[in-house]
């Protein structure tokens, strides 16, 4: 009995396996079997760690008359 099991098992992963293989989207290959080269993302920037961002926070305090935090 357990083994009629673990044959039925195999057989519906095996299953599974090719009807997931044959709904997912074709290959985004181009003809001569090559990937297209995807574009850059932009890393994000924590504003802690963005100067710019920095800076301006620094000049609308300055302009508000309070002092900026002290660098560690």
């Amino acid at each position: 009995m357990v083994f009629i099991f673990i044959v039925a098992m195999m057989a519906a992963m095996v299953v599974g396996t090719l009807i997931w293989r044959g709904m997912a989207r074709p290959d985004s290959r181009r003809p001569d079997g090559r990937r297209p080269a995807r574009p850059e993302r932009a890393r994000a920037v924590a504003p802690d760690d963005d100067p710019e961002f920095l800076r301006r926070l620094g000049e609308q305090l300055r302009s508000e008359g309070e002092d900026p935090p002290a660098r560690r």
